[in-house]
């Protein structure tokens, strides 16, 4: 087995995603071979990662897909080996090693979890395979002790595969002095012998206003400190992992073009988006519930989506539907991707309940076609083109039903040699099944100079590298990097 370090947070959220990212690219630059693992994750941000001997690809966390980029490697199911998918409030879709497994309520949930450490396990010895280093990342709290006895994500996998975790505390929420000696008090010994130290994220200002909290976190907890590491406006150019983000973003400065966004409940892909806020003349604006779509807006997009019909129940009753239907009144662009494009249509019809005991419900109308669920699922990546621009796309499939109508024959691109999605007869509303849309550089600066809008110039996949070296460079700096990836064992 390759050697092994785990990072772990006093809580969610506290950046460990990006954490991990850098330290790969690190590792990557020092000449190691390293590769990302998350045990388990919960996030309806996907990507497809290939399967060997499987035509189409499994489904792993995007943080993991982007943690394998850091690494200079080919994602794969094995990274992160059991993904939650959350449909509901108290229910989710489960897929072990890209496949999925099933679905379960949080309850039912933590009684599998037992089942499922046999796949994580042997998947954390095929992921180690030819690597000189892998770097774990943990999910939510190892304090959360409550969930301990069948624990896959923090200290139940750290102690089954004796990894060396580092503790993530993040400064910025505040109590970060209190979060770290918690963890340290209410842990078990078994637990608190695995962890060789902490590291603080996420700190503004001058790092050595924190020389007397790091001196009481020793005095508490008797572990030492790899480091503070300093608020990483990088990491805005990297692709968000789960919709908790979307809770902080606000709209920036005023731009040629405004692109709004509604917050669906179950939103999926967001990062869908990415592309288009890394143009200088575009303004993605995330609209949450409870909003009004802006008037000014050139482009509205329906993102992906985890509920299909749950999430377009949802947008009528915020009176989204009435705001879409004003936005097109006035001329305005509309694009549904995956989900969103099924809202686009007359009516998304699940005779067998997969999404829920809805089984039908009226859509926006935009587009004349109609989905039927299909138990089915696609999950490949792709070769596509614009049928609009005749120009190359990129992107990967995730999704189920299928969507059928007149405003099919006007195709929005083809996909593996079959024609995808629709467009309809004015050409302002499209909708497509291909996640990646807006990620190819020509597609997106011809559809933008389509809506009168300067764009291109931005080489996207490019922007990711590069902002991946900048936080190495960022952690080597603030952290002491020789001593982190000495512990691994």
């Amino acid at each position: 087995m390759a050697k092994a370090i785990m990072l772990q947070g006093t809580g969610s959220d506290v950046g460990k995603t990006v954490l991990v990212a850098g330290l790969c690219r690190a590792a990557k630059k020092r000449g190691l071979k390293v590769r990302p693992f998350k045990p388990q994750n919960m996030s309806n941000n996907a990507a497809v990662a290939d399967i060997a001997g499987d035509s189409g690809g499994g489904e792993i966390g995007r943080a993991q897909w982007l943690q394998a980029i850091a690494c200079g490697v080919a994602p794969s199911v094995h990274m992160n080996p059991v993904l939650l998918k959350p449909q509901t409030d108290v229910g989710a879709q489960v897929v072990v090693q890209g496949k999925v497994f099933g679905e379960a309520k949080a309850r039912d949930y933590q009684a599998l979890k037992g089942r499922l450490m046999d796949a994580v396990l042997e998947s954390w010895a095929k992921v180690g395979e030819g690597a000189d280093l892998v770097i774990v990342e943990g999910a939510g709290s190892p304090a959360e002790i409550n969930l301990r006895s069948r624990d896959i994500a923090n200290m139940g996998f750290a102690t089954s595969a004796n990894v060396p975790v580092i503790l993530v505390g993040d400064i910025d929420r505040g109590g970060v002095i209190a979060s770290v000696a918690g963890t340290h008090l209410i842990l078990p010994e078994e637990d608190r012998r695995m962890i060789a130290g902490y590291l603080i994220n996420k700190f503004r200002g001058d790092v050595s206003l924190f020389d007397d909290g790091i001196k009481a976190i020793g005095t508490f907890t008797g572990w030492r400190c790899f480091g503070v590491v300093p608020w990483l406006k990088t990491a805005a150019r990297l692709p968000s992992e789960d919709s908790v983000v979307l809770e902080r973003l606000a709209s920036g400065e005023k731009r040629a073009l405004k692109v709004a966004v509604p917050m669906l409940s179950r939103i999926a892909n967001f990062d869908d988006l990415d592309p288009l806020k890394a143009e200088p003349q575009v303004e993605v604006v995330f609209v949450p519930p409870g909003q009004r779509l802006p008037d000014d807006a050139g482009l509205v997009v329906i993102p992906g989506s985890k509920s299909t019909i749950g999430d377009l129940l949802r947008f009528r009753e915020n009176g989204w539907d009435r705001d879409l239907a004003a936005h097109r009144k006035r001329g305005g662009h509309v694009v549904g991707i995956c989900g969103g494009f099924q809202m686009l249509g007359h009516v998304v019809r699940d005779p067998d309940g997969i999404e829920g005991s809805v089984t039908e419900t009226k859509g926006l109308g935009l587009l004349d076609v109609e989905t039927v669920m299909e138990p089915e699922k696609t999950v490949r990546n792709v070769s596509a083109r614009s049928v609009q621009f005749d120009l190359p796309l990129e992107g990967y499939e995730i999704h189920l039903g299928r969507t059928t109508g007149p405003d099919t024959l006007r195709p929005s691109a083809v996909i593996n040699g079959v024609d995808d999605g629709a467009i309809s007869a004015d050409g302002k509303v499209s909708g497509t099944y291909l996640h990646g849309l807006f990620s190819a550089d020509s597609f997106r600066a011809k559809f933008l100079e389509n809506l009168g809008v300067k764009g291109g110039g931005i080489d996207y996949r490019a922007e990711v590298e590069r902002a991946l070296d900048e936080i190495a460079a960022k952690l080597e700096t603030h952290l002491d990097c020789d001593a982190i990836f000495g512990l691994a064992r």
